[in-house]
């Protein structure tokens, strides 16, 4: 089966309707003075690249899709993009002041990773490692929530492949890097229905769901007649749970 993430429709979707969460993380993070070079590993479409523009003058995001690559580049510019993996970074050593991973160590091998860190960085670099889960829940009330567990009985997720992390996690490992200091938050993003209906449309289990012969067109309308009663003609704050972590 092709990858989930390898396909134009799921980049263009990514492009166009995740919300943004990346740069509300980014400003929560402990690090004000821009740097100079900053990696963006498992870039995607480009949105997480986009937000460390805050944080460095040279923003450099890899991918090992090469779909996700193409529409990045497009998408961000002003930064520079490559099809490459965490376990073998296309860079000098000493050269990278940060390197930046939401929600994509979960996939790599975390020992060559880290060990490419390790040469990369200049000394005093920074890693920043952050995740979040999918906005399933509003502030106020359970509707929400009870509307995604049918999505997702529905629409069933893919298995997870990879590993679990969080900051507990993180700081437990043989890195060769010290917690510096890490956050779990919640934050919100007000919403229209349209808007969270096509955000929807860019999960891996809707891509599973059309690789498995489901229509894009009847997921939509699905997704549309359904959350009417939820959005109820108004837009609502949806919330996204994660964390981060900064290893230095």
């Amino acid at each position: 089966m092709p990858s989930l993430f390898d396909d134009f429709r799921m980049a263009e979707g990514y492009v166009a309707a995740r919300p943004p969460v990346h740069p509300r993380v980014i400003e929560r993070l402990p690090i004000k003075a821009p740097v100079g070079l900053a990696i963006d590993l498992g870039c995607g479409a480009g949105l997480s690249t986009a937000a460390l523009a805050p944080l460095a003058r040279c923003r450099v995001g890899i991918d090992p899709v090469e779909a996700m690559v193409k529409f990045a580049s497009r998408r961000v510019p002003e930064a520079s993009f490559a099809v490459a993996a965490g376990e073998a970074l296309p860079f000098s050593s000493a050269h990278v002041d940060l390197i930046s991973a939401a929600g994509s160590l979960n996939y790599v091998d975390l020992d060559r990773f880290f060990r490419e860190a390790r040469r990369v960085l200049r000394p005093n670099g920074v890693i920043v490692i952050y995740d979040f889960s999918p906005g399933c829940a509003f502030r106020n009330d359970d509707s929400l929530e009870i509307w995604f567990d049918t999505f997702s009985r529905r629409y069933p997720w893919p298995a997870f492949n990879g590993r679990l992390l969080n900051p507990y996690i993180i700081a437990k490992l043989d890195s060769g890097f010290r917690l510096m200091s890490h956050e779990n938050f919640a934050i919100p993003l007000l919403l229209t229905r349209q808007a969270y209906i096509d955000y929807m449309l860019t999960e891996t289990n809707v891509a599973q769901a059309i690789q498995n012969g489901a229509s894009h067109a009847e997921i939509e309308a699905w997704c549309a007649q359904t959350l009417e009663p939820v959005f109820n003609g108004r837009a609502r704050d949806v919330v996204f749970k994660g964390y981060f972590a900064c290893l230095g």
